[in-house]
């Protein structure tokens, strides 16, 4: 019997338009999986399904996918290659139609009594490269009372194919996407810069300022706290200018002694002090023609801020040791995680050096506070880090980007790549797990982290942390607060109210 003659006219012109889909896109394996299954469960009229991939290193069988009512429960299971249905289908690498669940010998009950979806009868078919059982698919609880026929089995024989089919070539799609992603970091690394990731309306925002801004010589002050990525937007200052071509100059203000930052900064001549043995150039000099980031300029000592005055005003300098002076055409980017007009209130910096510096202000928001930024940085340096492990993560949990997004990230971006790294080294591909990230939740506010792990219900839980550290802040004034936030004051009541926030 042909193929033709044993599937109905609509089902076969079903399965030629999913073909069509599932092979014009394999950007997103995930969603390209869930097609599949809602397809598959579409045509056979089922009324819950689930593909589970083969881990041959661990020899189990995890749920990539699983749809129907209880289908993010099931998604936490793990069972071994051998156990249940499934795994006599991977085992035996042949399909089965079990119209009595309860009664099959096969039948493994364990994620039926965790998630208490009963399931009374199944399709499970294997998918195959090459002969080889890589996943299996399962389809649960006909509609109709007869339950699953052969011809649903055909049908969903056939999709199983081309869903491992599909899985393969996603797969190495977004390895050979990843691998460029990689390479072109290399490149950027390699040059000394940082690959800037941005998707936040915010952040979005301050690079248009950047591009804006570029071209001047001005001044740039860039604000904001400790790991939020402010060296990064000094570099694209330097990238979008007309001196790109010119060095780019990095200091720690912070991380050196003041007798040693002078020189440092300035350079010095041979005999100047004790260890000045040769000549040697300052940063300054260095930068010539370029710029130079002055990262951590709150905590560089008063005796050297006149000198540095000086630079900003006339770009000149005298090295240490030398009354010869040397005049230099460099830009000038700082940053600090200070409040800077507090010091300047406290006679800690100078109020001339303050405003010299802060001709065009830039405030780097913390990443608590741009969460669209989130998922893309983590996803950059799951990429990046799987490289350097040679561990072939493809992406994280579901539990464990839910607990990414929850988080509050004190630390910020800096705190976030150092998780994504632990992921990577303690946890195992294909997927970094929430128990992976070690994530210190005594930061978050009330040590709370949301059970229920949808997306809104995460974001709300996000909302709520962030709104009640405003509130405090501002001594649970909701005027004061409004303005912080940007938001109308009443919407702020109405998001109290909505969210249970209360006042401790």
């Amino acid at each position: 019997m042909k193929l033709s003659d044993s599937i109905d006219k609509d089902k076969l012109n079903a399965l030629i338009e999913i073909n069509t889909l599932i092979n014009s896109n394999y950007s997103d394996i995930s969603a390209l999986l869930a097609h599949i299954l809602e397809s598959a469960m579409r045509l056979v009229s089922g009324n819950a399904s689930s593909l589970l991939l083969v881990d041959t290193k661990n020899q189990t069988l995890r749920f990539e996918i699983a749809l129907g009512p209880k289908g993010l429960e099931a998604k936490e299971f793990v069972v071994k290659i051998d156990e249940g249905i499934a795994g006599w289908v991977v085992k035996n690498n042949r399909s089965l139609i079990v119209n009595d669940v309860a009664n099959d010998s096969r039948f493994s009950p364990a994620v039926q009594q965790s998630t208490g979806y009963k399931t009374q009868n199944m399709l499970a078919v294997p998918m195959r490269i090459k002969d080889e059982c890589i996943g299996v698919i399962e389809i649960l609880n006909k509609e109709s009372i007869s339950g699953f026929t052969n011809q649903d089995l055909e049908v969903l024989e056939i999709m199983a194919t081309q869903a491992a089919i599909a899985y393969q070539n996603a797969l190495y799609l977004q390895k050979s996407r990843d691998k460029i992603v990689v390479l072109q970091d290399q490149i950027i690394t390699d040059r000394g810069y940082h690959t800037m990731i941005a998707k936040s309306p915010v952040i979005l925002e301050k690079l248009d300022i950047i591009n804006r801004v570029a071209k001047s010589d001005s001044s740039v002050l860039i604000l904001g706290e400790s790991g939020v990525g402010k060296e990064l937007f000094a570099e694209q200052l330097h990238l979008k200018s007309d001196r790109s071509g010119g060095p780019f100059i990095r200091v720690n203000c912070a991380a050196l002694p003041e007798g040693l930052l002078e020189s440092e900064l300035f350079g010095h001549v041979k005999g100047a002090f004790t260890d000045a043995i040769t000549n040697r150039k300052g940063r300054f000099e260095m930068a010539d023609q370029g710029t130079i980031f002055l990262d951590e300029i709150g905590d560089i000592p008063l005796s050297l801020q006149s000198k540095l005055l000086r630079v900003i005003q006339s770009r000149s300098f005298e090295k240490v040791g030398s009354s010869e002076t040397i005049t230099v055409n460099v830009r000038i980017v700082a940053a600090t995680n200070r409040d800077i007009e507090k010091l300047v209130e406290q006679k800690k910096f100078r109020s001339d050096l303050y405003y010299r510096l802060n001709v065009l202000p830039l405030y780097i928001p913390p990443l608590r506070q741009r969460m669209e930024d989130i998922p893309e940085l983590a996803s950059f340096f799951l990429k990046k880090i799987s490289h350097e492990t040679k561990k072939d993560f493809i992406g994280f949990s579901e539990a464990a980007l839910s607990a990414i997004l929850a988080y509050s990230w004190p630390g910020n971006i800096r705190e976030l790549e150092n998780s994504v790294e632990r992921g990577c080294v303690i946890g195992t591909p294909p997927y970094i797990r929430e128990d992976d990230l070690l994530l210190n939740i005594k930061t978050m506010p009330d040590n709370n982290i949301c059970t229920d792990k949808s997306l809104k219900a995460v974001l709300n839980l996000f909302k709520k942390h962030y709104l009640q550290k405003v509130l405090v802040e501002n001594g649970w004034n909701q005027t004061n607060a409004a303005q912080v936030l940007d938001i109308q004051r009443t919407y702020l009541s109405r998001l109290i109210k909505e969210l249970e926030i209360k006042e401790k």
